[in-house]
């Protein structure tokens, strides 16, 4: 599915986020600490290889809602933008901090003049957020970004598995209308 708003794109699709090869940037799932760990965050790294951790040392830690950008290192992206999003129930308030990741994300993106990016759904792993919720509010806080962006053309979510890409689906459809 793909809505465009003021010439930007924005698509849910579902495989490996680790696996694309036409976006400059991925987003990663982060811990605190930007090591290696389970999801999207090690995916992401095993793929990138060693070089991405350390260049992460440097930068770590990170406080929630918080993005910083690195290197692609082996991905075939040139950058990974690094968002530490809330725990649910534990980061208060953890609705505005994970607006704040995709907006942190995109002014990211935007300032390095990147002009594709793929999101996972950030959240809604380990850290517990009912991923109907984290959808609707990345879409409403892209709703909200999208005006100030002047870079980034494409915003897409890499999902895993038909439920999550419904999901999605319906949040875009609730945001963005038909």
């Amino acid at each position: 599915m793909k809505k465009i708003l003021s010439g930007v794109t924005i698509e849910c699709a579902g495989g490996d986020i680790a696996g694309q090869k036409d976006v400059t940037a991925v987003v990663n799932a982060a811990n605190a600490q930007l090591k290696t760990g389970g999801g999207v965050a090690g995916a992401l790294h095993r793929a990138a290889g060693p070089e991405l951790e350390k260049e992460c040392a440097t930068l770590a830690p990170i406080e929630p809602g918080k993005a910083v950008i690195t290197g692609g290192h082996n991905l075939p992206n040139r950058y990974v933008i690094h968002c530490l999003g809330p725990v649910y129930g534990k980061d208060k308030p953890e609705e505005k901090l994970l607006a704040d990741c995709y907006q942190n994300a995109l002014q990211l993106a935007d300032e390095n003049k990147i002009e594709s990016i793929a999101f996972p759904s950030l959240s809604t792993g380990a850290f517990g957020f009912p991923m109907d919720d984290a959808a609707e509010i990345a879409f409403r806080t892209i709703k909200e970004v999208i005006p100030e962006l002047k870079e980034v053309k494409l915003i897409r979510f890499v999902l895993r598995g038909a439920n999550a890409i419904e999901v999605h689906e319906q949040a875009m459809e609730k945001v963005f209308g038909q």
